[in-house]
């Protein structure tokens, strides 16, 4: 049973790698091209006089790209904002079965924004908006909504599965929990192998 585990971890991980680089790839890749552009616009007014049309309506549409692609790489990396009273406040199982809870209602969360929002590209898609310099479909942008929200819900599923199959208390599939993490009790600081389970 246990070689299931690890064989299950194993194809976890991989697939956690295989969405880093699709996320590095979408947020790089955005954060290049609006640097290019916006450069290349500001050398095109300073010495034309004239700079790249269409140039604020890429940059707000990359924008929008890279936040919902995002919403991932926070969920990746447990850099998302956490509401962590209550968690802070609890210890070993306890500790681990909430965190569980919390990701297995964050990821049906970001699968029904990520259903919700490819209602909604549906709903541009069939309406033909497009921008208005460019005249670019904009369900082409919108898709990076429920693209990001189901990358997110991912992450928080290899979260849950990794807390599952792992000893200790894992914030996301590849960060385990620290001392650092752990809040000070009697003068003690609490580590990770406290919290081991």
């Amino acid at each position: 049973m246990d070689n299931v585990f690890k064989g299950l971890l194993a194809c976890l991980a991989a697939l956690d790698r295989v969405i880093g680089v699709i996320e590095r790839l979408i947020i790089g890749g955005t954060v290049l091209i609006m640097a290019l552009l916006m450069s290349a616009h500001v050398v095109g007014q300073l010495l034309f006089d004239r700079g790249i049309p269409g140039t604020y309506e890429v940059t707000e549409m990359l924008i929008v790209v890279m936040t919902f692609v995002g919403v991932s790489y926070a969920a990746r990396h447990a850099r998302h904002i956490r509401m962590s009273a209550l968690y802070e406040q609890l210890h070993g199982k306890a500790r681990k079965g909430l965190l569980m809870l919390i990701c297995a209602g964050t990821a049906a969360l970001m699968f029904y924004f990520a259903w919700k929002s490819g209602q909604y590209v549906v709903a541009i898609h069939d309406r033909g908006r497009v921008s208005s310099s460019l005249g670019l479909p904009m369900w082409i942008v919108y898709l990076a909504l429920p693209a990001g929200f189901g990358l997110a819900g991912v992450q928080y599923l290899l979260t849950l599965a990794r807390n599952a199959l792992s000893p200790g208390i894992w914030r996301s599939f590849n960060e385990q929990e620290t001392y650092s993490d752990t809040p000070v009790h009697g003068g003690e600081m609490g580590g990770v192998g406290d919290d081991r389970v």
